[in-house]
């Protein structure tokens, strides 16, 4: 398995969406369950973060009409 902490969030969301799929078909052993459960809960935060991050540098990114950046507002939808 890969180091969460590295990854994208387009990885993590991969491999989150393949343990939900794993969890979902109740063919694992319960040890096993756990550590799919542990290891998506891990990716769901890695995920989260990652978007906290990308809505925090929108909300840095708005410009005025000239082009110049004009300090911060929220960003709209994330």
């Amino acid at each position: 398995m890969n180091d969460i902490a590295t990854m994208s969030f387009e990885e993590a969301m991969k491999e989150l969406e393949a343990t939900v799929g794993k969890l979902e078909t109740g063919d694992a052993t319960l040890d096993e369950s756990i550590r799919l459960y542990e290891r998506g809960a891990a990716l769901r935060q890695h995920c989260e973060k990652r978007l906290r991050e990308a809505e925090d540098r929108v909300e840095k990114i708005t410009l005025a009409a000239n082009g110049q950046p004009t300090g911060t507002e929220p960003a709209e939808g994330l």
